[in-house]
């Protein structure tokens, strides 16, 4: 075990609906494969925000110290820690043991210590929006310093796109309509381009769909035009291979079905929602059509090493998807505060400077 010169960090808790709080707490003694942490960003997900409006509490408990997607600088590394030194530049993954099952198999997402890596006495969660925290050296990757900590911050969910877009099968010259110009839909739509994809998405905010378009995206006002006929004509008739649904909704469901091809059209069904949304579809359209139902959620070491791969070489940019006004750990409750409103991008919290 190691002294550190910080024997304490602060961060951000939701304790309660609609309440988010800056709680303090001694830093633990650092292992030999830790790393300590100068966290510099955390951007708030859609599930942070989720959590805090009260809209999760069936599934959610509070006090909650989440916060996934961040990015910060290595200061301290403990005595075995083989691929990282002080001054390192990195995001937050997810730490896996690398010798369970689920690891050895690949399946690091699944990995049997994940939730253990959640749990700090009372709280629960992934300590994102703290100023300092201990993590073993698995938990971060390496990231291009030439990003801003904002952008670095992206690794987690540009992972769980790249999951998605595996498991779905996304390959060059497919047609993927997808379905909400919110910043996962956003990122599904670059993350599919890059694959060499034709992509079309669909949103109806008029802001949305022209940055999507500054991204070289094609898009369609669903509200203004029929989205069926707009696919069916932009695939020269015949539908789309694969519509990716980023918006939790019953009508972003029904949509994505009927814009397929005939046969072996794919739902990937990305965003989650409360309450569930209605599927729409019939087992026998599902059978007729040769429909492929797709689920995914969360990511492996495999596509966190894609995701950094894509952002550090400048593959995507997210720079668009991050709301200009940044919020310091001090007042997290405002952050929260914009974070839910509709129709906003990332929104980050600062925990330090470079």
């Amino acid at each position: 075990m190691q002294t550190l010169a910080i024997d304490r960090f602060r961060f951000g808790v939701l304790v309660g609906k609609r309440k988010a709080e800056v709680h303090e707490l001694p830093l633990p003694e650092m292992a030999n494969d830790e790393v300590l942490v100068k966290q510099l960003a955390c951007n708030i997900c859609t599930a942070d925000y989720t959590v805090w409006m009260g809209l999760r509490e069936s599934i959610t408990k509070y006090p909650m110290s989440g916060g996934h997607e961040g990015a910060g600088i290595i200061e301290v590394v403990g005595e075995s820690v083989k691929y990282l030194v002080p001054g390192d530049f990195v995001a937050l993954g997810n730490h896996f043991c690398g010798v369970c099952d689920m690891c050895k198999s690949g399946r690091t997402d699944e990995c049997i210590v994940r939730t253990h890596y959640d749990e700090h006495g009372q709280y629960f969660g992934r300590m994102g929006f703290a100023d300092y925290f201990i993590r073993p050296e698995t938990a971060v990757i390496k990231m291009n310093p030439r990003l801003s900590p904002e952008e670095a911050c992206f690794l987690e969910p540009v992972s769980t796109v790249i999951k998605g877009m595996r498991m779905a099968g996304v390959r060059p010259f497919d047609k993927v309509v997808v379905i909400g110009g919110g910043t996962m839909g956003q990122l599904n739509a670059y993350v599919a381009k890059a694959y060499g994809a034709k992509v079309l998405l669909s949103e109806f905010d008029d802001a949305k769909r022209q940055v999507a378009e500054l991204a070289g995206i094609e898009t369609m006002n669903p509200d203004k035009i029929d989205p069926v006929q707009c696919v069916r004509s932009w695939t020269g008739g015949t539908g789309a291979d694969t519509a990716i649904v980023a918006v939790g909704s019953s009508k972003a469901n029904a949509q994505a079905a009927a814009v397929l091809k005939k046969f072996d059209g794919k739902i990937l069904l990305f965003a989650a929602s409360y309450p569930p949304p209605d599927l729409s579809l019939t087992s026998n359209e599902i059978h007729y059509r040769r429909i492929s139902l797709i689920g995914t959620y969360l990511s492996g070491i495999r596509d966190f090493m894609d995701a950094a791969s894509m952002l550090n070489s400048g593959q995507i940019n997210v720079l668009r998807l991050i709301e200009p006004k940044r919020y310091h750990l001090e007042h997290i409750q405002e952050a929260f505060t914009a974070a839910s409103v509709p129709g906003k991008f990332r929104v980050s919290v600062t925990l330090n400077t470079r």
